[in-house]
């Protein structure tokens, strides 16, 4: 086995997902930027959610918001429904792993925030229930997916944004998730800092 070769057919397969879903993201990302900017300075929240890489996504996103991405700015409001132990395992114990996102929705979310969703496949039970709490809310919801968009795909409504990777290897979409994670921080800082 050639390992050189196979790290490098990564790096190639990894560079050509993502140049193949520029054209078709690009747009629907920009109104993802320009939602969740909106959302915070009206004085909201961004709630984020995913299981596995999606969840680390999750948290790598709010980390940006509170923290800061690449410049200076105010702290911003985001939280990542992924971190706190405690409420997952007692939601999971008590209702079932399904609502552990949607329990931190309801208790969390209100009317001008947003969800931002992320599941490679579009079908995490967990973020599907999260989707209906936070429309029960009034919430709009950014969808991180992949393949098809699964069932999220289908449950948005016209006040939605679905960034949809047109890939379906998992490791691939993940990666350009990752991308569009540092895309939404970005362009949340030049909206917000006026950086052209």
């Amino acid at each position: 086995m050639d390992l050189i070769a196979r790290v490098a057919q990564h790096f190639e397969d990894s560079a050509q997902t993502k140049l193949q879903a520029v054209d078709a993201m690009s747009a629907p990302i920009a109104a993802a930027i320009e939602t969740m900017t909106a959302c915070l300075l009206d004085g909201r929240k961004i709630l984020a959610c995913g299981n596995g890489g999606s969840a680390a996504d999750a948290q790598h996103f709010a980390a940006e918001l509170v923290g800061r991405f690449e410049a200076e700015r105010q702290e911003l409001a985001a939280i990542a429904l992924t971190t706190d132990s405690s409420i997952l395992t007692a939601v999971g114990n008590d209702y079932g792993f399904a609502h552990i996102f949607s329990r931190q929705v309801r208790a969390l979310g209100h009317a001008g925030d947003v969800l931002l969703a992320i599941s490679t496949s579009g079908n995490s039970g967990n973020v599907i229930e999260a989707i209906k709490a936070a429309h029960e809310h009034d919430m709009r919801v950014i969808a991180l997916t992949g393949k098809s968009g699964g069932e999220i795909g289908e449950m948005l409504g016209d006040a939605d944004i679905h960034l949809c990777v047109p890939a379906d290897r998992t490791a691939r979409i993940q990666e350009v998730h990752l991308l569009i994670v540092h895309c939404l921080c970005d362009g949340i800082d030049a909206l917000l800092l006026g950086v052209e």
